[in-house]
């Protein structure tokens, strides 16, 4: 089920190529080529250390977080089957209260607009 937009305009992915140039408009005095090194090395040193099980956590962001699953019995929705679901480990987020605050805010903020 696809939700609509609170603004009525249609959703937008931010890609890693959007996060990439967010980064070089924001550092003037690198090259795009400094700010794309920076990036991967930040994005690979989140990765290294979630694939250790460490945590990682970004202030004012969030927390990410591997946490182990074990085996369990599912059911298959269609056909009623059940089968075995390997243990596996998963990857969590935890969003900061002020990220949180400050979605909770943008959503307000859109809804008065719309209200007007």
């Amino acid at each position: 089920m696809r939700h609509a937009p609170l603004n009525g305009l249609p959703k937008k992915t931010t890609t890693r190529a959007d996060l990439l140039n967010a980064v070089y408009e924001s550092c003037k005095g690198l090259s795009r080529a400094q700010a794309r090194e920076i990036f991967e090395v930040a994005l690979e040193e989140i990765s290294v250390a979630l694939v250790r099980g460490e945590t990682v956590k970004l202030r004012s962001f969030g927390l990410f977080s591997v946490r182990a699953k074990r085996e369990r019995i599912g059911r298959n929705p269609r056909t009623g089957i059940e089968v075995p679901i390997k243990p596996r480990r998963v990857l969590t987020f935890r969003p900061s209260p002020v990220l949180v605050a400050s979605l909770n805010a943008a959503t307000a903020a859109v809804r008065r607009n719309i209200g007007d």
